[in-house]
């Protein structure tokens, strides 16, 4: 059986498409699909092979792409995914997440939809307009945006979502009503005092342990944090970390102490990579300490900035890590981010990375 590993690459002129096999010592690029249209986010379903890619803005509006085909040929699909009449229009579909026989499509102005039949047609989880708090929310610099959506692996009422700039939300119940988990993160952008409200941090990127669907991670605009208890309470995992401030996380996908990061140098001081040398740091013990990995990294005038959703790992043995750069470069680690190699340059900048691993 042969081994296809590929990774899913979202960026502000459509979707590109890496491939290796197992070894992932070559790679071959295609691209760009979906009519060069805004892509925010891009997944594969490993049980079909389909593709999944999340886009628009205010002038394309939204849609989600999809091929059944490995990216050959595409078609697009915007029904059902909107509002009531008289509120505010959906701007863009940000993020996709696949669970219990839904896609699920996260957007902005923060919402979320599903679909029972590949993209094809949407229908809204209304349930998060309702909850007590949705008039306060605040946006964060890209928007309102529902970013990060986290369904639980074995119970499909339960879905974990981070929207900039209002916190983490959970639902028990399928959507029906949601509650604030943002116990223990911090808003420091508020004024003195209120630095731990019960809703309103910027969070950035929410990610899952694999195995333990209770340990989830989270990468704020305020700090790096874990949560041991599905997000009720959050501890703070940023010491030794060269900054409290970043945008992705990505989880192993077997060892759940295992994850890596991207610090930036801090929300104002540029958003690029600390001294301007790459790096992505790695903990092996859930945060208590990190590592820093920079072989086959610039590390001279590497202005590089990640995305919250342009970092993620493979499912092979050892796993492969890979991240792509606002300035259209593609990284990639085959030995859980022991050594990298640059395996795309000049893209346009890169908004997403997922993996897709096919045997066949």
């Amino acid at each position: 059986m042969t081994v296809h590993t590929l990774v899913l690459l979202g960026t502000k002129k459509g979707v590109f498409v890496a491939e290796s096999d197992g070894a992932r010592t070559t790679w071959s690029l295609r691209g760009p699909y979906c009519d060069t249209w805004p892509i925010n986010h891009v997944v594969g379903d490993p049980a079909t092979g389909a593709i999944h890619a999340a886009g628009g803005n205010e002038w394309f509006g939204p849609a989600v792409w999809t091929s059944l085909d490995l990216g050959a040929s595409w078609t697009h699909s915007s029904r059902g995914l909107a509002y009531d009449e008289g509120a505010e229009p959906v701007k863009a579909a940000w993020s996709l997440a696949l669970g219990h026989g839904r896609l699920y499509a996260g957007v902005e102005p923060a919402g979320l939809f599903y679909s029972e039949d590949v993209g094809l047609s949407w229908s809204h989880v209304d349930g998060l307009q309702k909850t007590p708090t949705r008039s306060e929310w605040t946006p964060g610099g890209a928007g309102l945006i529902l970013h990060s959506l986290v369904p639980h692996p074995d119970d499909p009422r339960q879905i974990w979502v981070g929207v900039s700039a209002a916190g983490v939300f959970h639902t028990a119940d399928g959507g029906a009503t949601w509650e604030p988990r943002n116990r223990g993160t911090r808003a420091d952008f508020l004024p003195e005092g209120q630095n731990y409200p019960e809703f309103g941090q910027c969070v950035h990127c929410l990610v899952m342990a694999p195995g333990q669907p209770d340990r989830l991670y989270q990468q704020n605009h305020c700090g790096m944090y874990r949560s041991d208890d599905g997000g009720r309470s959050w501890t703070s995992i940023e010491a030794g970390l060269p900054s409290s401030f970043g945008f992705p996380a990505a989880a192993h996908p077997r060892d759940p102490e295992t994850l890596f990061l991207a610090p930036l140098n801090g929300d104002t001081a540029g958003r690029y990579m600390p001294d301007a040398k790459a790096a992505i740091w790695r903990t092996r013990d859930s945060g208590s300490r990190w590592s820093c990995e920079r072989t086959g990294l610039p590390q001279e005038n590497a202005f590089l900035n990640v995305l919250r959703q342009a970092m993620t790992t493979d499912r092979l043995d050892p796993a492969g890590v890979y991240f792509g750069t606002g300035s259209g470069e593609l990284y990639a680690s085959a030995d859980e981010g022991e050594t990298w190699d640059c395996v795309a340059r000049h893209l346009p900048s890169i908004s997403s990375v997922e993996t897709l691993v096919l045997e066949r």
